[in-house]
């Protein structure tokens, strides 16, 4: 009889995490089916998902008020899934919320609960924890310094390693040739981030960065990357008006090639630092949310440095301006002078390299999927795996 996994991601990092995860579980349990929700890679793997989530990403407060009805009916939807189908394991990636509302409800029909991404306990609202003790089986996380967290609560636990380490890899072909450049040609790579509140508080900023830029070096072209679900009409309008010299990519092969190959990128605080970290790309960060937002959150976030880049390093590699700061006129003086001073460039691309030397070995899928594959087979995780 084949045995039944539920997987649940609200975004598209979590999509390619759980696609990634059940590749490699398919290929240890050929037996096991896939249900859930997530997006087009979480298909491509062969999962059958009933709602599509390439729409769903919010952040902050106003996003999630005006999400909530959705985000209701789609967490109804999904209760109802996993009390019609009982299935053998749920794997909940990341969307923390979401998913430990999810992780409760499962606990309750006697479900087993995997949760493959920590929420950013370290960070802000420690007293998760808590929740994730009431209605967790398993945590893998993705930083070593995490698993003390969970064993410190009894809370099974492992580095299973994190799987950007396997994916980002510097392209075998040069980007300029395909987007028709020479090969010489300076590239500035601008990367506003997937969710719908941060495409329109962050695209109007780089837009004007880059004019200025422009006329600083009227040489540079622009190379932006486009997240999974963004369209390129969405965002080109606001930007052709005097004639901005802009290139879109949407492959994640392509958008590391822009990492790889621009000469410095300004890029939104998330997942896509690390990416750049571990291809050395010079960069700077920046951030914008709803005041409301940023005045909860500063309040309960404990962090020196936000973007993931610096955490993992412990140190600030690369500049990071939050609100005000992320403003088009600093963004374009600081961005002027770095690509001015190609020595200041050639040393935050030497100081990355810590990037990939703290995030460790790859096989991240692999160990994920060995993990899910112990909780199916004897309903924990066994010692010394």
């Amino acid at each position: 009889m084949n045995r039944h996994v539920v997987i649940c991601a609200g975004e598209s990092s979590g999509d390619a995490l759980a696609a990634g995860l059940v590749r490699e579980l398919s290929s240890l349990a050929p037996d096991v089916h896939y249900t859930g929700m997530g997006g087009a890679r979480m298909r491509e793997a062969g999962v059958t998902t009933r709602f599509d989530v390439s729409e769903l990403a919010v952040v902050g407060l106003v996003d999630v008020l005006v999400q909530y009805p959705r985000l209701r009916r789609l967490f109804r939807s999904m209760c109802e899934h996993l009390d019609a189908t009982r299935p053998d394991l749920l794997i909940l990636v990341d969307y923390v919320e979401f998913n430990l509302r999810l992780a409760a409800h499962a606990r309750q029909r006697g479900i087993r609960v995997m949760f493959y991404v920590s929420p950013q306990l370290w960070a802000w609202r420690s007293g998760r924890i808590r929740r994730i003790q009431r209605s967790v089986d398993a945590m893998a996380v993705l930083f070593p310094f995490e698993t003390e967290l969970y064993q410190a609560e009894g809370i099974p636990v492992r580095y299973v390693g994190n799987p950007l380490v396997d994916r980002v890899q510097p392209p075998d072909s040069p980007l300029t040739t395909r987007l028709g450049l020479s090969a010489d040609t300076p590239v500035v790579g601008l990367l506003p981030g997937s969710r719908g509140g941060e495409l329109r508080r962050h695209w109007p900023v780089l837009v004007e960065a880059a004019r200025r830029l422009h006329a600083h070096e009227p040489g540079l072209r622009f190379a932006v990357a486009l997240a999974p679900g963004v369209e390129r009409e969405r965002l080109e309008g606001i930007a052709s008006a005097d004639g901005l010299p802009l290139h879109f990519v949407s492959s994640e092969t392509d958008t590391h090639g822009l990492m790889a190959e621009s000469r410095l990128l300004l890029i939104a605080s998330g997942t896509a630092t690390l990416e750049a970290g571990l291809l050395q790309a010079p960069m700077l960060v920046f951030y914008r949310m709803g005041w409301l937002s940023h005045a909860v959150f500063s309040r309960l976030v404990r962090l020196d440095n936000i973007a993931l880049v610096n955490i993992v390093a412990g140190e600030r590699l690369v500049p990071e301006y939050l609100q005000r700061d992320a403003s088009p006129e600093r963004l374009a003086a600081d961005a002027a002078a770095l690509l001015d001073d190609p020595d200041r460039l050639r040393q935050m691309r030497e100081r990355l390299a810590i990037i990939r030397e703290r995030l460790g070995e790859g096989g991240a899928d692999r160990r994920a999927a060995e993990m899910a594959l112990e909780l199916l087979e004897h309903g924990q995780l066994l010692e010394g795996s």
